[in-house]
């Protein structure tokens, strides 16, 4: 039965490592997955999936405002297709996880969507939030913070190491301007909790 799936975590957290991982996985057991990333992320070159540890993978891309259940509908007609993967689902318009819920009810193909819960200044971002309140089952993909805790939050750091609380939610690149936090440090970080 396909499903729609949500992985999300914070940054650094290896979620495009595991959505590669689990790509190879179908490829090696003889299976076509479908992987998507956003168009303006190039960080890893166009229409790219890359991860820090070094490993990447062609990757078809999707823009705003772009039909997802039309080019799920477009890439089964051409062949077999086991499960779609879509990278930086953060970026999702809330109408394109409508269309990729439709996708996994009416053409019955799994999707696995992987990405950001929230932003640096604690919200979440409206592709995130659909897949919340649509995914038939969410995977946290964990990583730490410096002091050990779950990390569940992000600072965006300017060039002098001072927390930034303002500025566009989406900032391509720049991985080394954030950092990931446990709730308690990143409230600390941003001024809303006195340090012990």
């Amino acid at each position: 039965m396909a499903k729609l799936y949500f992985h999300y975590s914070t940054m650094n957290a290896g979620k495009s490592t595991v959505l590669l991982q689990a790509a190879h996985n179908y490829e090696e057991r003889g299976m076509q997955p479908y992987l998507l990333t956003a168009q303006f992320d190039r960080r890893a070159g166009d229409g790219r999936i890359g991860s820090r540890i070094g490993i990447g993978k062609d990757a078809d891309t999707y823009a705003p405002g772009e039909d997802l259940f039309a080019k799920l509908e477009t890439r089964l007609n051409v062949g077999p297709c086991a499960c779609v993967f879509v990278d930086e689902a953060q970026f999702l318009e809330a109408e394109q996880v409508w269309q990729l819920a439709r996708a996994v009810d009416d053409l019955r193909v799994p999707v696995m969507c992987f990405g950001l819960r929230v932003d640096f200044r604690g919200q979440l971002f409206p592709g995130s939030a659909t897949l919340l309140a649509l995914a038939d089952e969410m995977r946290e993909v964990r990583t730490i913070c410096y002091c050990g805790k779950k990390a569940t939050m992000v600072v965006r750091m300017d060039q002098d190491g001072e927390v930034l609380m303002d500025g566009a939610q989406v900032q391509i690149g720049g991985n080394e301007t954030y950092v990931s936090l446990c709730r308690v440090h990143w409230r600390e970080a941003v001024g809303d909790r006195a340090k012990p």
